[in-house]
């Protein structure tokens, strides 16, 4: 049976107050003192205490000390979408390759024994890509197998561990690298509109490498299932534009997945036997996602500590987020049993993802 038998994260320099890129952002959108209040108000509500980005810029409390974007309160000329993907190709290789020393460490898989790597992010991309460049820093077999899962959002590391669960299917001596990178805050955009207020205030930068085989060691896969919420493909999405990657991100998102999940229970019962899980780890899209998927199921507000408390140290890092969930409980000895693991993104897509630990 496969099993994610480890987890490595990394994250790019030190991390940086919620109330710091509150600062920054007031002078990017140009608020007066009343609006100032207002963003002031949903920082301090977000559950997020820090972020990490791979921008100084977001703890400068001067435009003149900025170094990526330009040195005035209008920050014109804005970057460009080149300009923030070469700093992706930069720093990217970068993080990635902290994370999978993180995950081999004290580990007996050699990156020379990596059968298959399988990269996700949604935030940048370039060929040769990320991947090719960790094989080149690790010493990987040349003969090693690639796949890249791009532009699927925040629940693209669950895309990857099925892909990877199926190799293993398939090719039972297979040792599979998993590698996630999210530089979400190089997508920053200073329209003051309410998509934009929201997801501001919401992520970070990390990145986190999973070890898969089917080594009995870990957190065993069970089973898995996807569902589409078609009535909030507008409240949710993600598209390529001429200043970085944009995002729609509406306020009625929570409200959205807490209805899908009430009419997904029965279907999660049957397959998962879901009154009898007690262990649940939820992607932390923010925290009223989790308050609202917590209300829907119905477990106890415990359930979500390790989510609550990623996204309070590290915010919303798209698809690398659940991965930190992930590493958070498999270092939680008081943990067992059966855990079910759920994912959201574009689409509206929600991800679910049965699991055991060993």
């Amino acid at each position: 049976m496969p099993f994610i038998n480890r987890i490595g994260r990394a994250n790019p320099g030190s991390p940086v107050a919620q109330e710091s890129i509150a600062k920054f952002m007031k002078i990017a959108h140009g608020l007066d003192a009343l609006e100032g209040r207002k963003l002031d108000f949903l920082y301090r509500k977000s559950g997020i205490q820090s972020r990490y980005s791979v921008l100084e810029d977001f703890e400068q409390d001067s435009v003149e000390n900025f170094s990526f974007f330009p040195k005035n309160e209008t920050l014109e000329p804005f970057p460009g979408t080149k300009a923030r993907m070469d700093v992706f190709a930069k720093e990217a290789p970068k993080i990635s390759l902290e994370a999978v020393q993180n995950c081999l460490k004290d580990s007996a898989v050699q990156p020379s024994e990596i059968t298959h790597m399988i990269l996700v992010s949604c935030t940048g991309m370039l060929a040769p890509g990320v991947e090719m460049q960790l094989m080149e820093a690790l010493g990987m077999n040349p003969a090693t197998e690639r796949y890249c899962i791009h532009f699927m959002g925040c629940y693209a590391a669950f895309s990857g561990i099925k892909l990877a669960d199926k190799i293993l299917r398939a090719e039972p001596d297979a040792k599979v690298l998993l590698v996630a990178v999210e530089l979400c805050t190089l997508h920053f955009q200073k329209a003051y509109t309410e998509d934009n207020l929201l997801a501001n205030s919401l992520f970070g930068d990390g990145a986190a490498a999973a070890l898969l085989s089917n080594q009995a060691e870990g957190f065993e896969i069970k089973d898995y299932s996807c569902a589409i919420l078609s009535q909030g493909a507008k409240d949710m999405a993600w598209s390529i534009g001429d200043f970085g990657f944009e995002m729609s991100l509406s306020k009625y998102v929570p409200g959205i997945l807490n209805e899908g999940v009430e009419q997904l229970k029965a279907e999660f019962e049957n397959r998962f036997k879901l009154s009898k899980i007690r262990n649940f780890a939820v992607h932390p899209g923010g925290k009223q996602i989790l308050e609202k998927v917590q209300e829907a199921f119905g477990f106890d507000p415990k359930c979500n500590q390790h989510a609550m408390g990623i996204l309070r140290q590290f915010g919303n890092m798209s698809s690398v987020t659940i991965l930190f969930v992930l590493h958070a409980m498999l270092s939680d000895q008081s943990l067992s049993g059966d855990i079910l693991s759920m994912g959201f993104g574009p689409g509206l897509t929600l991800e679910t993802l049965l699991l055991a630990k060993s």
